[in-house]
C-alpha cells in the first residue's frame, strides 16, 4: 500500500474540492495500484475471444412483451458530461442541433416521453446548467426521480514523483474526468441509486448522449429480465474501421471482460486489431440491475474495483511541453468483468450510431436519414445505398462554426450519395444535390462556392 504520507497531499485537495469520501477513497484505490506498478493492461495470453452471443435481431415477441411489462420499473440514463470540444464547442455536447431543429436532449427527452420512462442524466459541472435548463421545456419528465447527478473529478498525477499536479495558469487543468465507470460511484453519492430502489426501479438503460441508435428496446429488455442477469452490454460486429476500439472477450472460466486498447501490451497490437479474432465491439449501450448493483457496492465497500486504465497526458493537453501527468480512469463497460453471470448480446449496427465529428452531423442533418415518429434516426427508407461516407478538409470543417458557415443552407441532398469528399475551402449554396461517388477539389489559396440548385455525380474542381 502507499504510505499515508504519499497520498495524503491527494486527500487534503479532494476534501477541499468538497469530494465525497467514497470518491477520495476509490482515487486511492487506483493511485495505490499506480505507484506500485501496476499498467492495467491485459495480455493476449490471458484471455480468449468470444466466438458467438444471443443475436438481438433474433429476439421473440414474446421477449418484447416481457420487456414491455417492465417499462415501469426501468430508467432511462444518459452520459451527459461531454463538452463536444472536439468539435469547438464549449458546451454541452447534447445540446447541438442535429435534426428537423431538434438537439440530441430534445430527441433523447422525446424518447423517453415516448416509453414513458424517467429520463436521468449523469451530467458533469459544466453541463448540468445548460442541459437542465433545456428541459424545462419538458414538464412531464419532471417527477419523484431527479433529472440528473454529477460525475466526479479526481487529481491528475505528475508522472516523475507521483505528486498532486499543479498548472498555476489555469488550475481547473489540474482535474480531469475519472472516466465514465465513474458512474458507479456517482449514483452513490448523489443518492440517486438508492433513490431508484425505494421508488421501485429495477433496472436501467444506460448510453451516450450522443448516441441516437440508443433507443429503449423493450425485446432487449425482455432478454435481460427473462434471464435475471446482473449486467448486460450490447456489442457490435467489429469491421476494419472499429480495430482500433476496445472489444469484448472472455477469461479462461468463461467471465466476460472488456479490454479497451490502452489495456493492450505493445506486443499483442496484433491480434486486439484482428476483427476475425476478436470480433464483438463495446457500443457502450449497457443494462443495469439496479439491485445487483447496490448488493455489489454494498459487497465492496462501494469500491467496485474496475480495471485501472492509465492514460499519460501533459497537464496542459494543447501545451505538449507542459509537465507529464497521469490521468487515471475507469470504463463502466468494465463492469461487465466484475459482475459473475454478466452477459452480452449482439445488436446490429444502427444500435450504434454516435454523433464524433462534423462529418458524422452533416449525414444526420441531410435527406439520408430521417426522425421517425417515435423519435429514432434511421436510414431514409428511399435510400438504396449502404451507409454514406464524408470525408471533410479539417483545416476548414473540422470545427461546428466552420463548418456550419460552409452549409449555411443546411446539408446538401445526399439521399443518392455514396461518398463525398471536400478539398480546400467550399462554401455550398441552396438546394445542392450530391449523387454517387463525389469529390470536389478547390485547389486554391481563395474560397470557392458550389452555386444555388447544383448537381454534382463525380469529381468536380472549382
Amino acid at each position: 500500500m502507499t504510505s499515508p504520507k504519499n497520498f495524503a497531499p491527494f486527500a487534503q485537495r479532494m476534501q477541499q474540492e468538497g469530494l465525497p469520501d467514497i470518491v477520495i477513497k476509490t482515487f486511492e484505490y487506483y493511485y495505490t495500484q499506480l505507484v506500485e506498478g501496476h499498467t492495467g493492461l491485459i495480455p493476449e495470453a490471458d484471455i480468449e475471444p468470444v466466438k458467438s452471443l444471443p443475436d438481438a435481431e433474433t429476439f421473440s415477441s414474446d421477449l418484447a412483451e416481457a420487456g414491455q411489462a417492465a417499462l415501469p420499473q426501468t430508467v432511462l440514463l444518459k452520459l451527459n458530461g461531454g463538452l463536444g470540444t472536439s468539435m469547438g464547442l464549449d458546451q454541452a455536447k447534447s445540446l447541438l442541433m442535429v435534426k428537423n431543429g431538434l438537439s440530441f436532449l430534445d430527441i433523447i427527452a422525446h424518447q423517453a416521453r415516448h416509453a414513458n420512462i424517467p429520463l436521468v442524466l449523469m451530467n458533469s459541472f459544466v453541463t448540468r446548467d445548460d442541459s437542465l435548463a433545456a428541459l424545462d421545456k419538458y414538464p412531464e419528465l419532471q417527477g419523484e426521480i431527479s433529472l440528473d447527478f454529477l460525475q466526479h473529478k479526481i487529481p491528475k498525477i505528475t508522472q516523475a514523483d507521483f505528486s498532486p499536479a499543479t498548472w498555476p495558469a489555469d488550475p481547473s487543468l489540474e482535474w480531469c474526468p475519472p472516466g465514465h465507470g465513474d458512474i458507479y460511484t456517482a449514483l452513490v453519492t448523489s443518492g440517486m441509486l438508492d433513490a431508484l430502489l425505494a421508488a421501485g426501479y429495477k433496472y436501467a438503460f444506460v448510453s451516450n448522449s450522443d448516441n441516437l441508435g440508443a433507443v429503449m428496446d423493450t425485446a432487449i429488455l425482455g432478454h435481460f429480465v427473462q434471464n435475471d442477469l446482473p449486467f448486460m452490454m450490447e456489442v457490435a460486429d467489429r469491421t476494419e474501421a472499429d480495430k482500433k476500439g476496445g472489444h469484448l472477450a472472455q477469461q479462461p472460466d468463461g467471465q466476460l471482460i472488456l479490454r479497451e486498447s490502452a489495456q493492450c501490451p505493445s506486443d499483442d497490437t496484433a491480434s486486439f486489431q484482428d476483427v476475425s479474432r476478436h470480433k464483438y465491439f463495446n457500443t457502450n449501450n449497457l443494462w443495469l440491475n439496479l439491485p445487483a448493483l447496490k448488493a455489489m457496492l454494498q459487497a465492496k465497500d462501494n469500491i467496485l474495483g474496475l480495471p485501472m486504465i492509465r492514460n499519460s497526458k501533459t497537464v496542459d493537453p494543447r501545451d505538449s511541453g507542459s509537465t507529464p501527468v497521469y490521468q487515471l480512469e475507469t470504463a463502466m463497460g468494465s463492469a461487465i468483468g466484475i459482475f459473475q453471470g454478466a452477459g452480452a448480446i449482439r445488436v446490429p449496427r444502427t444500435r450504434f450510431a454516435p454523433v464524433k465529428t462534423t462529418e458524422d452531423l452533416l449525414a444526420i442533418r441531410s435527406d439520408a436519414y430521417i426522425l421517425t415518429d417515435d423519435y429514432r434516426i434511421v436510414g431514409n427508407p428511399e435510400r438504396t445505398l449502404e451507409q454514406i461516407v464524408i470525408s471533410l478538409d479539417s483545416a476548414y470543417y473540422k470545427l461546428i462554426d466552420d463548418m456550419e458557415a460552409r452549409f449555411p443552407h443546411g446539408s446538401p441532398s445526399l439521399i443518392d450519395c455514396e461518398r463525398l469528399a471536400v478539398a480546400g475551402d467550399v462554401t455550398f449554396g441552396p438546394d445542392v444535390v450530391l449523387t454517387g461517388a463525389v469529390q470536389i477539389i478547390n485547389a486554391s489559396d481563395e474560397p470557392r462556392q458550389i452555386e444555388a440548385g447544383a448537381v454534382i455525380e463525380a469529381e468536380k474542381v472549382l
